[in-house]
């Protein structure tokens, strides 16, 4: 039996006074594919397979050495990629093995959170590494037993990004539902969109970089946060960007042979030129500086994009140890990436009001960032 608390309007923060609680995530839960490789296994099985030629495949080789990636999870048996597959068998094994992860992953949240299937009043569901129609959100809902009045919003092509935007756009609607909960999920099967025959700068770099897995996140509304006293760390506010004229810097170009990734060094470039200033104004907004913020949960996107974060902001020395940490351990994971460092972050223990800023870029370019601050324990609210 959960301790009750009499619900709150707002809560004592740090730097920023006082805010209305709006949302609280209850719990986030992940899922990894079973077949589990070194980097080192992967390299050799698809090397030949994307260059023949003896330099590229050297360059190949040297790229994938240099990602800090260790392991990765593969949805498909490594043997298994040696087979020429058309679009439309990658994405029949999409949709199986991505409802079947998705599935883990929301039970898995779900019973963290203490909440059953019939109580989600909205699920949310992203991916970009396959289709369906209905969609996989679709799908879940008689298998996890969810109302057959349950919203769905199933959401395509936010890339990377979309693990951080799913949980601004719950918030959103929590602002308008305070006793309801939400349910996001992710699944990116990354490996489904690897180019055979394809050595070019994107696809040598993709290929050592992305690996498969899911996530979900419970996230309730204020009245619900308050009356069963739900631990998590509490919403406080997001704000979404969009650069213009980057529209070729990451993204996907469908093919006969399925999607094939596009992903330059300009990132980088637009990580520089414009990350820093819209972070450090979205955190003077409520009252914060750089300084203020005790935990960074940033998507790793890769190396150079994890160094251009700390460079930009001039984070601490270990401030993105749990991002390095995740992408060594299962590679980038396109949406479900963050949401992996989020669920590692919770496992730690930290002080009521610590302020948190979660972030991630995707295709666009576009970014979001997320404030999250851990609350009082329910115990202290109780007693005041």
């Amino acid at each position: 039996m959960r301790a009750r608390v009499a619900p709150v309007d707002a809560e004592p923060t740090g730097f920023a006074g006082t805010v209305r609680l709006v949302s609280r995530i209850a719990a986030v839960a992940t899922a990894l594919p079973a077949n589990t490789y070194s980097q080192q296994a992967i390299t050799d099985v698809l090397v030949p397979m994307v260059a023949r030629d003896p330099r590229r495949q050297a360059l190949m080789r040297r790229m994938h050495a240099s990602s800090q990636v260790r392991t990765r999870h593969l949805v498909l048996p490594l043997e298994e990629y040696r087979d020429a597959l058309t679009f439309g068998q990658t994405n029949d094994r999409f949709v199986a093995e991505a409802t079947a992860l998705a599935e883990t992953a929301a039970r898995k949240a779900l019973l963290s959170a203490g909440v059953r299937a019939d109580e989600v009043d909205l699920i949310v569901f992203t991916s970009v590494t396959g289709v369906s129609a209905p969609s996989v959100d679709a799908l879940l809902v008689p298998r996890l037993g969810m109302r057959e009045d349950v919203k769905r919003m199933p959401m395509f092509g936010l890339g990377c990004v979309a693990g951080a935007s799913g949980i601004a756009r719950v918030h959103d609607y929590l602002e308008g539902d305070p006793d309801g909960v939400a349910l996001l999920v992710s699944v990116e099967l990354c490996s489904l969109t690897v180019q055979r025959d394809d050595d070019s700068m994107d696809n040598l770099v993709a290929s050592g970089l992305f690996g498969d897995g899911a996530a979900a996140v419970v996230l309730v509304g204020a009245d619900r946060a308050a009356r069963d006293a739900v631990d998590g760390p509490d919403v406080v506010a997001s704000r979404s960007r969009l650069y213009p004229g980057s529209g070729a810097v990451i993204g996907f170009r469908p093919s006969e042979t399925g999607f094939r990734v596009i992903l330059t060094a300009g990132v980088v470039d637009v990580i520089d030129a414009n990350f820093p200033r819209d972070a450090t104004a979205f955190l003077a907004d409520h009252g914060l500086r750089v300084a203020d913020v005790g935990t960074w949960i940033a998507h790793p996107g890769g190396p150079k994009v994890l160094d251009a974060f700390s460079r930009g902001l001039d984070l601490p020395e270990g401030a993105l140890d749990r991002s390095w940490a995740s992408m060594a351990a299962v590679g980038n994971l396109s949406s479900s990436s963050v949401l992996h460092v989020l669920a590692d972050e919770l496992r730690a223990p930290h002080p009521a009001d610590e302020y948190a800023l979660l972030f991630a870029l995707g295709p666009g370019i576009s970014a979001e960032l997320v404030l999250l601050r851990w609350p009082q324990r329910a115990e202290a609210l109780a007693a005041a």
